[in-house]
């Protein structure tokens, strides 16, 4: 019984990581929401430095 049980979860692992790298891959490199990009800029998580987004504030005031 605990073998079925855990060779379930570990079936659900792979197929949750699938869908994962999926959708990230949708998302961010066939561009499929611009806002999200434009998003994470504002955030800055992404691999700019710290100078270019205060620049990138400072032209939307």
């Amino acid at each position: 019984m605990m073998k079925t049980v855990e060779r379930i979860i570990l079936k659900l692992i792979i197929v949750q990581f699938v869908f994962l790298l999926f959708t990230q891959f949708f998302f961010h490199h066939m561009d499929a929401l611009p806002e999200l990009k434009q998003l994470t800029q504002y955030e800055g998580v992404t691999d700019q430095n710290f100078t270019e987004l205060l620049e990138t504030f400072r032209e939307n005031y």
